[in-house]
């Protein structure tokens, strides 16, 4: 199948018809000042000028699309969508002669010219191209250069020959006490009127007591809304039930059902990716789970992932797919390769409601693991997660959270609910994992840490009726058990319950080689008492199990880098939390294959619209 030739449509911009679906706009610029401008288009050589809509290059000067949002991800549209041919159209203001050219990446970053055009005058170019050359990598993009006179290049669009029906497309934003960043969030999405249009219902869920509905943000954006934006409010059933809640009342609803994204409420929103997201969707072979990647908001030129899978057997998930770009800075990489997830996390993430309707509502898990357990139901049915590229939102950095955490007691128990149910529990593999873990744990002083996975473990073993209230109570219960640990506690540096005239940094040295004898070692001055007594400071980056279980008095930089922890030698505590450990660890044994029957016998109650209307009480 070969390229149409290029064209230049001198009467001026013709808009495509209804019979082409508009799949990626040419922009030009960030939503944001914090946004590098050449995440969406590069001046290489010379000068210009660029705004959300247009780009204004002086003479001499070359500007090109291979940039994170300005590329097309042709290769997973080859991949998983029934599109063969690509439009290409964008509208060019000049007095002179102009270059334009459609370029194309193999999986290796190797540069083709597709096709390219030299107007010469004011005109429209058209590329027509097969997608045909993709499928295992690469990616298309345009290239402008002038030479005796400036120009300017806008109206850029990407279609393809529309589908017989648009599905409906809506938006469910669950919120907690951010209601500075919720709100932004939503004014974000009616700002672009191309976006707002596309919408049939936004959802904002908001399950705290800083409320929404407060913020002038909020209220400006439901003036552009109208009846467009729905909001509710509920007690505090966690991500689960407010990210449901959403897929409840729109799939419950025959009038929007249609395409779900889900969408964080303290992302920062890039509104082309909504556009994006919608319009692949619209043109997979089967019904598609439709995941945004998510860049660093701190680093907001940093890809976080490229693709994600699980390790149910390791109780673990947020593993990278192998060749996929992690943490890297997408102004000097581009994600070539086509790597297909497993599943894609909630910061944004499109459901189509026919999934929904053929394998449930979401489990009501309360936090972590909701995202990754639907992506896996969705799967063994039959329906897939892409992750696409070039379509991204802005979401806080995980490294600034802190693994000691009451957020660790889901994560722990909602992996061993998942693995239930999906066929990774294997419990004697699992409890010498538990074990190893605890006690690095138990040698570096975090008992609070240990005591959080237990009680997740013993809830798991409690079986499905810990699950009755949503989560309501768990929650409650373990920020008020941790309480009674001193190390979970974070207290401004200054004035932490330290003596600072005798606070040392003590530095890490290599990672030692023989990790099981250096657990033994350490584990048995923990226990004996012989270590260095001398109170220490130990930064972040230094916050080793192995380096830390050296002393028995010692200040922790908290990931969040706001405050300091102290952790304080407790023979006590560690006999006792030894001892709990091994009772529990041997009814995990003993006792988990038969429970997961239980969690497995209760899926379709857990899952079901009747359930969830039972917890939201309707």
């Amino acid at each position: 199948m070969s390229s149409a030739p290029a064209t230049a449509i001198s009467e001026g911009f013709d808009r495509p018809g209804d019979a082409r679906l508009l799949v990626q706009r040419g922009v030009f610029l960030g939503p944001s000042p914090r946004v590098n401008g050449e995440l969406y288009i590069r001046i290489e050589r010379g000068h210009g000028h660029r705004t959300r809509e247009y780009l204004e290059l002086d003479k001499h000067s070359h500007a090109h699309g291979n940039t994170y949002f300005g590329r097309f991800a042709a290769s997973y549209w080859q991949r998983w969508t029934t599109v063969d041919r690509l439009q290409v159209r964008v509208r060019v203001r000049t007095t002179a002669r102009v270059r334009i050219r459609l370029m194309a990446s193999d999986i290796a970053g190797h540069r083709r010219i597709v096709d390219g055009l030299e107007p010469e005058s004011d005109c429209t170019v058209v590329f027509d191209t097969p997608l045909d050359r993709f499928i295992d990598g690469g990616a298309l993009w345009l290239e402008f250069e002038t030479f005796r006179s400036g120009a300017i290049f806008d109206g850029l669009e990407w279609t393809v020959e529309a589908p017989q029906r648009i599905r409906p497309l809506s938006i469910a934003i669950c919120t907690f006490n951010r209601a500075v960043d919720c709100a932004h969030t939503v004014a974000a999405l009616a700002s672009d009127p191309l976006v707002r249009g596309l919408l049939t219902s936004v959802y904002v869920v908001d399950q705290g007591t800083d409320h929404v509905d407060s913020q002038p943000e909020f209220l400006g954006a439901r003036d552009v809304f109208g009846d467009t934006l729905r909001y509710i409010r509920q007690p505090n059933l966690g991500g689960a039930g407010g990210f449901t809640r959403g897929l409840y009342e729109i799939t419950g609803d025959p009038t929007i059902s249609g395409d779900v994204i889900l969408m964080d409420d303290d992302i920062l929103c890039e509104p082309e990716t909504v556009l994006r997201m919608q319009a692949f969707a619209n043109m997979t072979t089967t019904p598609t789970l439709v995941g945004a990647q998510m860049l660093f908001l701190l680093n907001p030129d940093f890809l976080n992932v490229g693709a994600e899978q699980t390790d149910l057997r390791a109780l673990m998930h947020g593993r990278v797919v192998p060749k996929s770009l992690v943490n890297k800075s997408m102004l000097k990489r581009n994600q070539e390769r086509r790597v297909d997830a497993e599943y894609n996390a909630w910061w944004t993430c499109l459901i189509p409601s026919e999934v929904i309707d053929s394998i449930g509502l979401p489990l009501p898990i309360f936090f972590q693991w909701d995202d990754v357990e639907i992506g896996l139901r969705a799967r063994e049915a039959g329906h897939v997660t892409v992750t696409l590229p070039n379509a991204g939102v802005w979401h806080a950095d995980f490294y600034w959270k802190d693994y000691d955490d009451w957020a660790r007691y889901f994560s722990t128990r909602n992996s061993l609910i998942v693995a239930s149910l999906h066929g990774g529990l294997l419990p004697k593999e699992q409890a010498k994992m538990f074990a190893r873990q605890i006690l690095e744990m138990l040698v570096a002083m975090q008992y609070g840490l240990v005591a959080t996975m237990l009680r997740a473990i013993e809830d798991f073993l409690s079986g499905p009726s810990i699950l009755d209230d949503g989560g309501m109570a768990a929650m409650k219960a373990i920020r008020e058990e941790r309480k009674a640990y001193g190390e979970t506690i974070i207290h401004p540096a200054a004035s932490a319950p330290v003596r600072p005239s005798q606070m040392k940094t003590e530095r890490a040295g290599g990672e030692p080689s023989m990790m099981r004898a250096v657990l033994i070692k350490r584990f048995i001055g923990q226990w004996t008492g012989k270590l260095w007594g001398t109170p220490v400071a130990i930064t972040r980056e230094d916050a080793h199990w192995w380096h830390i279980a050296k002393f028995s008095d010692v200040m922790v930089t908290d990931a969040s880098q706001g405050g300091v922890r102290v952790r304080r030698r407790d023979p006590a505590l560690l006999r006792g939390l030894l001892q709990r450990s091994i009772r529990v660890l041997r009814r995990y044994r003993n006792e988990a294959d038969g429970v997961s029957e239980q969690y497995r016998r209760e899926y379709p109650r857990l899952i079901s619209r009747e359930n969830w209307a039972r917890l939201y009480d309707q």
